[in-house]
């Protein structure tokens, strides 16, 4: 590149956001990841789907672009939003709309985690659907990369972190936790190793509080050390 095309050159900044929340597989009934798409309704890929995002607004900083992204596309407003990664491949912009060919454009990547009660106000409409994470079709841009890249972090980020606790609600019980755990890494586990690993982390603490509607002996009820997470700090690979 000489010195006058890189004079030349802008840098554009959008925000994107992968939301991962649980729901039944359609199929098996086992709970599984999904996120929402958006389908886009000019060129390029008019009629794909793509990831919730945009350019960001001069007005924003990068978490309330993402967050007003998410808000009028989805309805969602997740607790759990956290900066994934950057992507700036230079080849990528020749792809991205609303851009001019010269551009450089740096995608800005958050996640969002979401709980069930969450899930139960997003917005289905003509242009917005939900889609096995697993099971997607072929995306707009550069996308498909962008959800494989968040699939990974997730299913390797919680086996080291607390991150499961982003899809539960405030209090919890072991097993819900372990089923979180099952449906984002797609395995059975153990229950009982589970439960010894779960407790021996020290990142649970139980409320006194039981299951309240079951048959049985009422399962105890915990929450999350910290209480529930609503990060919005860079993800630290």
């Amino acid at each position: 590149m000489t010195i006058e095309s890189a004079i030349d050159q802008r840098v554009s900044l959008a925000v994107s956001t992968v939301i991962f929340a649980l729901r039944p597989h359609p199929d098996s009934g086992l709970m599984t990841l999904w996120l929402p798409l958006v389908r886009r309704i000019r060129e390029p890929y008019e009629g794909q789907w793509a990831l919730p995002g945009g350019p960001l607004e001069s007005e924003d900083d990068l978490a309330s672009s993402a967050s007003h992204t998410l808000q009028r596309t989805t309805g969602l407003e997740p607790r759990y939003l956290e900066q994934l990664y950057a992507f700036g491949n230079p080849e990528r912009s020749h792809a991205l709309a609303d851009h001019q060919p010269s551009d450089r454009v740096v995608s800005i990547v958050y996640w969002a985690l979401v709980r069930p009660d969450e899930v139960a106000r997003a917005v289905d409409g003509d242009n917005v659907e939900w889609f096995v994470a697993d099971d997607l079709p072929p995306l707009a841009f550069d996308h498909t990369e962008i959800v494989d890249y968040a699939l990974a972090r997730l299913r390797a980020k919680i086996t080291y972190t607390p991150i499961a606790h982003g899809f539960l609600p405030p209090e919890f019980t072991l097993t819900e936790l372990r089923e979180v755990h099952e449906a984002v890494l797609r395995t059975v586990l153990d229950p009982a190793n589970f439960r010894r690993q779960a407790l021996a982390s020290k990142t649970l603490i139980p409320t006194g509080n039981c299951l309240q509607g079951t048959s049985h002996r009422p399962p105890a009820l915990f929450r999350f050390e910290a209480g529930p997470p609503t990060s919005t700090t860079k993800e630290r690979r």
